[in-house]
C-alpha cells in the first residue's frame, strides 16, 4: 500500500504527461493511476490537474538549550518559597523573591542564571516546572447556617456594591475545620480580604460564637494598614447579629450582607478560602485549646508572607464571544505593591510597610511556615472526609 507521500510523487510526476496527452491518452493515464493508488475517478482527475505542491522540509538541527538545569533548579526553589503558586504568579514574585533570598543568603545564583529567571515566561516556568508541581483537589463541607436576627436592618450588597478603588471595604468568611464530621465543637479560621487590594488577614477561632466571631474581627481591625470602612459577610448567623451589628454602628463602618446562596457576591474572599486557607491546613479536624494555638502559629507566619510576597491577579473585564467567556486579568502584584498604588497611604505609612517588607525573610517565613503546619499535623487528630481522602 503506498503511502500518502509516495502517492503525492507519483501525482506530480504523471501530470506532467496528463497535462500534455491527448483524450485516449489522458483516460489511459487515468486508468493506471486510479489503479495504483486507488483513488475515487473524479478525485484523480482533480489531483492530476492540479497536482499537490512538495512541502520544505523544516530544518532540522540541534536546538540550543537556553534555560538549563541550573534555571530548573533555581525556579523550584523560588517556586517553593513562594508557595507553589500558579505561573503568572510566580513569574510577577520572581523579581522580588529573588532579591530578598539573596539578601538573606537563601539562594545562590551566577549572574547569568539570575538574568535568565527574571526574562521567564509563565508558559516556559510551567514547562520547566512540570516534573515537580502536583496539586491536592480537595472537597468539605460547609456548616454555615442562616442567620434571621436583624436580617432585614442589614442591606444586601452584590460583588458590585461598593468602589473598588479605595482600600478599607472588607469581605470576611468562616472557614470550617470540622473533618469528616459537623459534631461537636471543631475550629474555624476567619478570613477577612479587602476588595481593592486583596490584603488578607486570618484568625484561627475554637467555635463560631457570636462573640468569638467579634473578637477576632476586632484584632484583625488592629491589624489592619488602612482604616475600615465596610465590612461585607453571608448570611450566617455568626455574622448577622447584634454583637457585629452594633460593633459597626459604634465605629462607623458599614455593615452588608450577601443575597442567600448567592457565593458570588462575596467572591473576593471565597477564593481566598482555598488560595490560602484550603492549601496550606487542608481539610483535617481540629478542636480544642492545643489545636487552636498551633493553628494560629500558622497563621502569625503566613499573613506577612501573603501581604508581601505573594502576586495575587483581579479580574477586570469578561468579553462574552458566543457561548463562550473571556475573562481578562490585570497584572499580578503583591497587596502590599498594590496598597501603596492605591495612593490612600501617608508617606510615612508607606516607608513603614516598605521597611517591614524589607525586613522580612521569604525564605525563612517558608520554612516556618511549613514547620507550623507540620507541627500542628503531627500532634492533633487529623482526620479527613472520605472525599478528601479518594482526591489525595
Amino acid at each position: 500500500m503506498m503511502s500518502i507521500v509516495s502517492k503525492q510523487e507519483l501525482a506530480r510526476e504523471v501530470s506532467r504527461r496528463y497535462a500534455h496527452a491527448t483524450r485516449p491518452e489522458k483516460s489511459r493515464i487515468l486508468d493506471e493511476f486510479v489503479a495504483i493508488t486507488g483513488y475515487n475517478r473524479k478525485y484523480a482527475i482533480e489531483v492530476l490537474r492540479r497536482p499537490p505542491t512538495p512541502r520544505r522540509e523544516p530544518i532540522r538541527r540541534p536546538r540550543a538549550v537556553r534555560y538549563g538545569p541550573d534555571v530548573a533548579r533555581a525556579l523550584s526553589a523560588v517556586w517553593e518559597v513562594a508557595g507553589r503558586p500558579c505561573a503568572k504568579r510566580l513569574v510577577a514574585a520572581i523579581p522580588d523573591l529573588v532579591q530578598a533570598m539573596q539578601t538573606f543568603g537563601e539562594i545562590e545564583l551566577t549572574p547569568k542564571t539570575h538574568n535568565l529567571l527574571l526574562k521567564l515566561s509563565a508558559a516556559t516556568a510551567d514547562r520547566l516546572l512540570k516534573k515537580v508541581r502536583y496539586s491536592l483537589q480537595w472537597r468539605g463541607r460547609t456548616p454555615t447556617k442562616p442567620g434571621t436576627l436583624l436580617k432585614q436592618q442589614i442591606a444586601i450588597r452584590t460583588s458590585r456594591g461598593w468602589d473598588d478603588h479605595r482600600p478599607g471595604y472588607v469581605e470576611i468568611d468562616l472557614v470550617a475545620h470540622c473533618g469528616a464530621s459537623g459534631a461537636g465543637e471543631f475550629l474555624y479560621t476567619l478570613v477577612c480580604t479587602d476588595i481593592a487590594t486583596q490584603w488578607t488577614d486570618f484568625e484561627a477561632i475554637r467555635n463560631k460564637g457570636q462573640k468569638e466571631v467579634l473578637a477576632a474581627i476586632q484584632r484583625i481591625h488592629k491589624r489592619l494598614p488602612f482604616p475600615l470602612l465596610g465590612i461585607h459577610s453571608d448570611n450566617g448567623s455568626e455574622f448577622i447579629n447584634a454583637h457585629l451589628f452594633h460593633y459597626c454602628k459604634e465605629m462607623n463602618i458599614r455593615f452588608t450582607r450577601s443575597r442567600p446562596y448567592r457565593k458570588n457576591d462575596q467572591c473576593h474572599v471565597e477564593q481566598k478560602n482555598w488560595s490560602l486557607i484550603r492549601h496550606h491546613i487542608g481539610y483535617g479536624r481540629y478542636e480544642g485549646a492545643s489545636d487552636w494555638q498551633r493553628l494560629a502559629l500558622v497563621y502569625k507566619w503566613l499573613r506577612p508572607f501573603v501581604n508581601y510576597y505573594s502576586p495575587c491577579m483581579k479580574l477586570i473585564a469578561k468579553e462574552r464571544e458566543g457561548a463562550r467567556v473571556r475573562k481578562i486579568y490585570d497584572t499580578p502584584r503583591t497587596p502590599c505593591t498594590r496598597l501603596i498604588e492605591a495612593g490612600f497611604l501617608s508617606n510615612e505609612q508607606v516607608q513603614k510597610l516598605l521597611e517591614y517588607k524589607n525586613s522580612i525573610n521569604p525564605g525563612q517565613l517558608r520554612r516556618e511556615i511549613k514547620a507550623s503546619i507540620e507541627y500542628l499535623v503531627e500532634y492533633s487528630k487529623v482526620t479527613f472526609s472520605d472525599e478528601a481522602t479518594n482526591a489525595a
